[in-house]
């Protein structure tokens, strides 16, 4: 499996996470995790954009897919258990 692969997985996972857990916190009213959060979405779509310019698209929607639904589950599961606390 190319290493871009594995790239693609872990930056849409990231990238997903971020803004699952950034819609939380603007519904929730968590405004001192807003900031924080946005600076890092920026630096992932970022990355992910280049990746994509660079390296076209086909396969490597697979695992960007994958990752950007496993970020999802994952940041409302965090979200619940560290910012909302129950």
């Amino acid at each position: 499996m190319p290493i871009a692969y594995v790239w693609a997985f872990l930056a849409a996972f990231a990238f997903i996470f971020l803004k699952a857990f950034q819609q939380l916190n603007v519904t929730k009213g968590h405004m001192v995790w807003v900031i924080p959060t946005s600076m890092a979405m920026a630096l992932t779509e970022v990355f992910l954009v280049v990746q994509m310019a660079t390296k076209g698209w086909g396969w490597i929607c697979l695992p960007i897919g994958i990752g950007s639904g496993l970020g999802a589950v994952c940041a409302m599961w965090l979200h619940k258990k560290v910012v909302s606390h129950g």
